[in-house]
């Protein structure tokens, strides 16, 4: 039943006209309930950068996370990252998060975020919560809100909205007619909008600054010991895939891209493996996401690799979003 309403959402088709009541029902409610957190929206003594997006499932928000935090040290700020922590369940919150800590406390991709970058993050229900904590003990002077769009009790100072190129909006309609979690007209709000990959999907007109991302993905890496391969070292060689991630397709298309011939196996996003789900095929190479690594280094044996996915933003693109980064040196905080 998922798979067929996700196949609803992103074909031309329109939305499923028995859902469609419940889309307006959710619509009418989420848009209440937004309005009113506006109202009572918390303005922090630093400036908050939110990532986000209005459908659900998987766009890229994670890598442009990590490329934001490169861009926001570079320009002389100390940044933190606070999240939700979706998927994981600590025995207390706000809850920070080191390059230890169990994803299965924290979520995978906090985890992924703070082994990567090493950067002041902690996750919380309560975004706010995890924000003081960073600005009381870690001293940052920037925010990144992860998958925070939609949390609007943070008041925030630069919003930025990530759209999968080949997926878009889908059909435009609002759960559980269609993938939007807000109205396309919500783009028109953002400062940004960036598409990940090619766009072969139509966006409406919304008057804001549309930016491009590419994810590159080049090296394998092995999960426990050995030296990282290029991914194109694969080529021609049949390896398994898997993938616990919002758009697992993305990951497996792009192994091909680089001559991989893939046997994929996709997995719910945020998926909690077991050994079992790592086992190999008459020896072959068993290739996954950085997402699905965090997860999996207890079960980490020879043959078994992760692939990391960089943002990389045509220079142009770049630029417009560290003037934006640059503006908060002298924002307003009220």
């Amino acid at each position: 039943m998922k798979r067929w309403i996700e196949q609803r959402w992103y074909s031309t088709e329109p939305p499923p006209l028995a859902l469609r009541p419940l889309g307006a029902l959710y619509g009418s409610i989420a848009d209440h309930l937004a309005a009113a957190k506006k109202r009572e929206a918390v303005r922090l003594p630093v400036p908050v950068v939110v990532v986000g997006n209005i459908s659900v499932g998987g766009t890229g928000k994670t890598p442009l996370t990590l490329w934001l935090i490169e861009q926001a040290r570079a320009l002389g700020f100390t940044p933190g990252v606070i999240s939700r922590g979706y998927g994981g369940r600590a025995a207390h919150y706000p809850l920070r998060v080191t390059s230890t800590t169990d994803p299965a406390e924290c979520g995978d991709e906090p985890a992924l975020i703070a082994r990567r970058a090493g950067v002041p993050l902690a996750v919380a229900p309560d975004r706010i919560a995890a924000a003081r904590l960073l600005i009381e003990q870690d001293g940052v002077d920037l925010l990144i809100a992860d998958d925070g769009l939609q949390h609007y009790r943070l008041a925030r100072d630069l919003e930025l909205c990530v759209i999968d190129g080949v997926r878009g909006l889908g059909n435009g309609a609002r759960l559980p007619a269609g993938p939007l979690r807000e109205p396309t007209s919500r783009l028109a709000t953002v400062d940004a909008v960036i598409v990940n990959g090619a766009l072969q999907a139509s966006l409406p007109a919304h008057g804001r600054p549309q930016l491009t991302m590419n994810l590159l993905v080049e090296r394998a890496l092995p999960l426990v010991g050995g030296e990282p391969r290029s991914l194109s070292s694969f080529a021609g060689q049949r390896v398994r895939a898997i993938a616990g991630i919002g758009h697992p397709q993305r990951f497996f298309k792009s192994l091909e891209a680089a001559g991989l011939v893939v046997i994929p196996q996709a997995f719910p996003d945020h998926h909690h493996y077991t050994a079992g789900d790592l086992s190999c095929d008459a020896g072959l190479p068993l290739l996954m996401t950085e997402k699905d690594a965090v997860k999996c280094a207890a079960f980490a044996r020879d043959g078994l690799w992760w692939v990391p996915a960089d943002a990389q933003l045509p220079e142009a693109d770049a630029v417009h979003v560290r003037k934006l980064l640059s503006a908060l040196k002298s924002h307003p905080i009220l």
